[in-house]
C-alpha cells in the first residue's frame, strides 16, 4: 500500500527547512540548506529549496512524483511582483500539486487547529496577515514606518530604549530605569557619554537593545511598560484591520503570536494590549502564540490543500514532531 506524501517547506532569509510526513503525520525525512528568500538570496534562493526538498526526499527514498502535494512557506513572497519571480521558480523544481503563501500564513497554521486564522509576527521587524474561512488573505507589513508599519518591531524597541533612556536623563519624560541600563549595556558610564558618541561619532544603537524594554517593565518602569503597551496596541491595529477587511469580527479563530518579540518577552505587557484591541473589533478570537515549528504548519497547509481533514489525532502528531 502507498503512503500518501506531503511536503512542506518553510524557506526563510536564515535557513530552508523542508520536511516530509505521510498521512498519518509520521516524519519519512527532513531537509536544510540555506537562505530561501529571492529578495536577499536571489541566485541562491531556488537552488537552496531544492536542496532542502531533496535532502528530505532522499531521506524517504522517494522522488518528486511520488508527493502528492507540497506548499511552500517562502519569506519575501510579499506583493504579486514577487510571486511573478516565486512561481516559476517553485514550478521549476518539479512537483506536480504544489502550493505558494507568504511564510507568515504557514506560521499561522502552526499555531491553530483550523485552516484559517490570523497571524502577528514581531522580531526584528513586523508583519501581520489573516485568512478568512472562504480562503481569502490579506497581508500588511514588512516594509518599514514609512509605508504604514507602527513602531512595534524589536529594532523599534530599541530605538524606543535609547531616546528614552535620553528624554529621562534631559527631564523630557518621566525618569525611567532606561537611562541606567541602556548605557551600561552599551559600555558607556553615563547617558552623556552615550549622548555624546551617537552625536559626535553616528554611534547608533544595537537592535539587541529592546530586551532592555521588557527588564525594566518587569521591574515597574512605567515608560517601558508604556512602550510594551503602545507597541502591542499598534501591533494590533494592523491586524484589526485585516480582520474587519475579510470580514471575521464575528467568527471563532486564532491570532497566532510570533516572532522573537512576542515569544521571548520578559512581561505580558505587550500581549495583553494586543488581547484587549483584538477583544474589541473579534470578540470570538483567541489570542495564542506560536509553539511549535512554522515548517509543521507548511506540512499542515499541504494537506488542507489536497483535502485532507487534520483531525485531533492527526494534529496531536504533527504537533509533536521533533527536529534535528
Amino acid at each position: 500500500m502507498r503512503f500518501i506524501l506531503f511536503l512542506g517547506v518553510d524557506a526563510g532569509g536564515t535557513k530552508t527547512h523542508a520536511l516530509l510526513v505521510d498521512e498519518a503525520g509520521r516524519v519519512l525525512g527532513q531537509g536544510y540548506a540555506g537562505n530561501g528568500n529571492h529578495q536577499t538570496a536571489f541566485a541562491q534562493a531556488g537552488v537552496h529549496i531544492d536542496k532542502a526538498c531533496g535532502e528530505a526526499l532522499q531521506a524517504a527514498g522517494v522522488t518528486k512524483e511520488q508527493v502528492d502535494f507540497a506548499y511552500f512557506g517562502l519569506a519575501g513572497a510579499d506583493r504579486e511582483p514577487d510571486y511573478v519571480i516565486l512561481r516559476p521558480m517553485i514550478g521549476a523544481l518539479g512537483f506536480g500539486q504544489y502550493a505558494i503563501a507568504c511564510d507568515t500564513m504557514i506560521g499561522m497554521r502552526a499555531g491553530t487547529t483550523r485552516s484559517h486564522g490570523a497571524v502577528i509576527i514581531s522580531g526584528t521587524g513586523f508583519n501581520a496577515s489573516a485568512r478568512n474561512a472562504k480562503g481569502e488573505e490579506l497581508q500588511y507589513g514588512g516594509f518599514g514606518y514609512l509605508f504604514g508599519d507602527g513602531q512595534a518591531s524589536g529594532s523599534d524597541l530599541a530605538i524606543h530604549a535609547f531616546r528614552s533612556a535620553i528624554r529621562g536623563w534631559e527631564g523630557r519624560e518621566q525618569s525611567t530605569l532606561l537611562s541606567d541600563i541602556v548605557p551600561k549595556e552599551l559600555g558607556y558610564l553615563s547617558v552623556k557619554a552615550m549622548y555624546d558618541d551617537a552625536l559626535d561619532n553616528g554611534v547608533r544603537p544595537p537592535r539587541t537593545l529592546g530586551k532592555l524594554v521588557f527588564q525594566a517593565a518587569a521591574q515597574g518602569d512605567a515608560v517601558s511598560i508604556r512602550i510594551l503597551q503602545q507597541a502591542g496596541q499598534e501591533l494590533a491595529v494592523s491586524v484589526n484591520a485585516l480582520i474587519k477587511r475579510l470580514g471575521m469580527q464575528q467568527d471563532v479563530f486564532d491570532v497566532v503570536l510570533t516572532g522573537s518579540v512576542l515569544s521571548r518577552g520578559a512581561t505580558n505587557h505587550m500581549v495583553e494590549a494586543i488581547k484587549k484591541s483584538v477583544g474589541e473589533i473579534a470578540p470570538n478570537a483567541s489570542v495564542v502564540k506560536l509553539s511549535v515549528d512554522p515548517v509543521v504548519g507548511a506540512v499542515m497547509s499541504a494537506m488542507d490543500q489536497a483535502g485532507i481533514t487534520i483531525d485531533e489525532a492527526l494534529d496531536k502528531a504533527l504537533r509533536q514532531i521533533t527536529f534535528q
